[in-house]
């Protein structure tokens, strides 16, 4: 990906003011990000898109309708590329998850972990 191409992050989390202050953080660091209330409704706008469209999906594990680990399974259906970082205010060991960002989240701590997961 080009330096010109800025990245697009699937950001899912119930929360409003999560999602709104994230996806605020992210865009002012050159991300596009797609933020979704709903997993339902982000799980549909991944379908939509064409695979490998997402650099990176920030997924809050605890939401209703279908949790983090549901919606990381069904992605990784029709991606099994896209990079994926759990977020939680919750403690869970860290070792059952590829990437796990805990709440409260720090703007900058959240760009150098995206940053560094995309990079791989």
């Amino acid at each position: 990906m080009s330096s010109n191409t800025k990245q697009r992050i699937l950001l899912v989390d119930d929360e409003p003011d999560i999602t709104f202050a994230l996806s605020i953080g992210l865009e002012d660091n050159g991300f596009v990000v797609n933020a979704f209330n709903d997993p339902l409704f982000a799980l549909q706008s991944f379908k939509d898109k064409k695979e490998g469209s997402f650099a990176l999906a920030l997924i809050d594990i605890k939401m209703p309708k279908m949790n983090g680990f549901e919606l990381y399974n069904e992605i990784r259906k029709i991606d099994d590329k896209v990079p994926v970082c759990f977020i939680t205010a919750f403690d869970i060991e860290e070792q059952d998850v590829e990437c796990l960002i805990r709440k409260p989240i720090v703007i900058g701590d959240l760009v150098k972990r995206v940053r560094a997961k995309i990079q791989g």
